[in-house]
């Protein structure tokens, strides 16, 4: 983490972290576990929902970092702020508005 950093500067950073498509495409599989299983939770109360959830998003993720993008998850350095770029990303992508928010991370 920069010291200082806002999380608006972090989203930046989160963007420049996942420039490649694909690796984008593994992070959407993994938001998308990641609510499946909280709503199976939620309806079933059954704390195995939980477990896969993390365990299929953050695998899912990190495939895109380690074997995709060739990087290491800003999840280690700000796991809160990563959780909301995450599902920021996501939501942007499914309304198909994230374009100009790659754009402004590489002019950065």
């Amino acid at each position: 983490m920069i010291e200082g950093e806002n999380f608006e500067a972090f989203w930046l950073r989160y963007l420049q972290a996942h420039r490649n498509p694909t690796c984008r495409k593994w992070h959407y599989l993994a938001s998308l576990i990641g609510i499946v299983c909280m709503a199976g939770f939620v309806l079933t109360l059954n704390p195995l929902f939980l477990l896969a959830g993390v365990i299929g998003a953050y695998g899912s993720a990190w495939i895109g970092h380690f074997f995709v993008e060739g990087n290491t998850p800003l999840a280690f350095s700000k796991p809160l702020w990563s959780l909301i770029a995450d599902y920021r990303m996501f939501f942007l992508a499914m309304t198909g508005r994230l374009g100009p928010h790659l754009a402004r991370s590489e002019k950065a």
